[in-house]
C-alpha cells in the first residue's frame, strides 16, 4: 500500500493517504452497534460508526487491500461514507507455496493493482478520465484477460 501511494504520486500526480486497519471485525461490530442504537433510539442523536467518522473528513475513493479474503474487508462497506467509491482487493484463498510478493501478484493485491483500483475509483467518481485506468493497466503490464484468481 505504501509503494502504491508512492506510485500514485509519482506516476499519476494523485495524493493518497494510507491507513492501517488492525481489525475489520471490530470496525464492523462498531458499525453494527451504531446501527442498532440508531434503530432503537430514533429520537436521540444518531451514533456514527468509527470508520465513518474517520473517513468522513477525507475525499476520494477508498481502496482496501488485505492478504485476507476479500469478504473480510467487505464487512465495512455499509459504513463507508455515502457517495464514496469503495474498492476491495484481497485474496480468495491461499494454500499456495510461494513468496508473499508472488501471492499478492497472483491475487491482484500488489502495488500495481492498488494503483489501478485507485485510478478506477477516481474515474468512477468522475475525477479522472477512464482512459487513465487503461493507461495504468498498460503501464504496469497487467494482463486484463488472465483468469480471475478466484477460479485459478
Amino acid at each position: 500500500s505504501i509503494a502504491a501511494q508512492a506510485l500514485l504520486a509519482t506516476d499519476w500526480g494523485v495524493q493518497a493517504d494510507v491507513w492501517s486497519c488492525p481489525s475489520f471485525n471490530e470496525l464492523t461490530r462498531d458499525g453494527q452497534n451504531a446501527d442498532r442504537f440508531n434503530l432503537l433510539h430514533p429520537l436521540e442523536t444518531a451514533q456514527v460508526p468509527f470508520v465513518t467518522q474517520q473517513l468522513g473528513g477525507t475525499t476520494g475513493p477508498v481502496v482496501a487491500s488485505t492478504d485476507y479474503m476479500k469478504a473480510y474487508a467487505e464487512q465495512i462497506r455499509p459504513f463507508i461514507p455515502a457517495g464514496r467509491t469503495y474498492k476491495v482487493l484481497g485474496t480468495d484463498g491461499f494454500g499456495r507455496s510461494d513468496f508473499r510478493s508472488k501471492l499478492r501478484e497472483h491475487f491482484e493485491v500488489n502495488r500495481h493493482f492498488i494503483v489501478v483500483a485507485a485510478l478506477k475509483g477516481l474515474a468512477d467518481e468522475g475525477k479522472l478520465p477512464v482512459s487513465k485506468v487503461a493507461e495504468g493497466i498498460a503501464k504496469y503490464g497487467i494482463n486484463a484477460d488472465k483468469v480471475n484468481p478466484l477460479y485459478a
